[in-house]
């Protein structure tokens, strides 16, 4: 398959972020034709020894065999690298799957010179097709050779398959005093509803954290970032997210809570890196023009509030009406009324772009619905609805639904 640049989103950022080294990882990228010609498709990233790991996997049952892999192997809680390749899911083949991530995880491992229980790996890519093993594994001396601190975007790109755009970010944080540094890439555009205790993200921060304080981190903040998000509602089989922790940076007072004071600053930022991330990948959902926050208050608890917002989120009535700047709020009715999760019609209410739409279960009094439409129509929506029951609150992101989603995933495998 030809490379063919995409089309950037038109809610993409301006530029990629300026991201500096992290101590203790290196980057290469490389080519080995597993799908695509003519473009990056593998990404090797090498770290320090001691570097400890935390992550989060796809609930899918139908999940790829480098998330098997990657299950088997976090309970180790070290890295000493990390693989990933674009163009085949590597999902859905069997034992012949197995058998491709032992051959590539040994292939690491030697160029290496690690163990191969500390080798992380991830596809992404077409499902159901046999991975050509042995085309990544005949790369990854040279990628070995070129390693190197600071290839941030090129790393980003490597990962990328309907992607639009490569994404990244980065905070600053401090643990005693002392500056540590986050900075994280990820890849996603199509298949995208995580369902995680989506998509591929990797987070590598120099701060010296031991893996059980780690895994503790991760899990509440993909809570409220990756599976924040929806595109499309599905799932995909390969949802891996990793967060590796290299101990090479600023020598900071030890850490062996993940709710001390401590590590308060280092926890914010963590989040705010992974929401950053996770906003990217719906701003660059396939054909996405427009950007949707749904805020849901008043509902029973937290979990009931998130699972009312996936229901307007996921809506494909919501979406298109959004995509047409129809200010059609009778579907957002209809979406609460679906979730599944306590809510009072006569109590709810309804803010699109920060307007009262209905309250007390009606419309407002003398409602004008111009500037609602004035708001629906441009890049960015805001949608509040509460729904009277209790003090439970979320917000998740999605894009709106237009023909281009169906002109990319009908032409996905052409």
């Amino acid at each position: 398959m030809p490379a063919m640049p995409p089309k950037i989103s038109p809610l993409a950022p301006e530029r990629f972020p300026e991201i500096p080294s992290i101590a203790g990882v290196r980057f290469a990228a490389g080519a080995c034709g597993v799908r695509y010609r003519g473009r990056t498709d593998v990404l090797l990233v090498e770290f320090a020894p001691g570097t400890t790991v935390a992550g989060t996997l796809t609930r899918s049952l139908t999940a790829s065999a480098p998330v098997d892999w990657c299950r088997q192997s976090l309970p180790g809680g070290v890295a000493r690298a990390l693989l990933v390749n674009s163009g085949n899911a590597n999902a859905f083949t069997g034992r012949a799957g197995v058998q491709a991530v032992e051959q590539t995880v040994r292939g690491v491992a030697d160029v290496l010179a690690g163990r191969p229980s500390q080798v992380f790996v991830a596809s992404t890519g077409v499902i159901g097709e046999p991975m050509a093993a042995e085309k990544i594994v005949a790369v990854l001396p040279a990628l070995a050779k070129d390693l190197a601190a600071g290839a941030w975007e090129e790393a980003a790109r490597a990962i990328m398959t309907t992607d639009t755009f490569p994404k990244g970010s980065v905070r600053t944080a401090r643990i005693g005093g002392f500056a540590v540094t986050i900075a994280g890439i990820a890849k996603g555009s199509g298949m995208i509803a995580p369902d995680m205790a989506t998509m591929l993200s990797f987070i590598f921060t120099d701060a010296a954290i031991p893996a059980p304080v780690l895994q503790a981190l991760v899990a509440p903040a993909v809570d409220r970032s990756f599976n924040s998000i929806t595109v499309d509602s599905d799932t995909s089989t390969s949802d891996t997210v990793l967060v590796f922790a290299t101990g090479s940076g600023a020598k900071h007072p030890p850490v062996t809570d993940a709710a001390a004071p401590l590590v308060a600053d280092f926890r914010a930022k963590l989040e705010e890196v992974m929401a950053d991330l996770a906003q990217q990948v719906v701003r660059d959902g396939e054909g996405a023009a427009k950007f949707i926050a749904v805020t849901v208050t008043g509902a029973a608890d937290d979990r009931a509030a998130r699972r009312i917002a996936l229901s307007i989120a996921n809506s494909p009535l919501v979406k298109t009406a959004i995509a047409g700047g129809d200010a059609n709020w009778g579907r957002i009715v209809m979406a609460v009324g679906k979730a599944g999760e306590r809510a009072d019609r006569d109590k709810l209410s309804i803010r699109i772009g920060g307007i009262q739409v209905a309250k007390n279960g009606g419309v407002v009094s003398g409602y004008d619905e111009a500037p609602v439409v004035e708001h629906v129509r441009g890049r960015s929506v805001a949608i509040e609805t509460d729904v009277g029951i209790g003090q439970g609150r979320a917000t998740v992101w999605t894009c709106d639904l237009t023909h281009g989603y169906i002109e990319i995933n009908a032409d996905y495998r052409s």
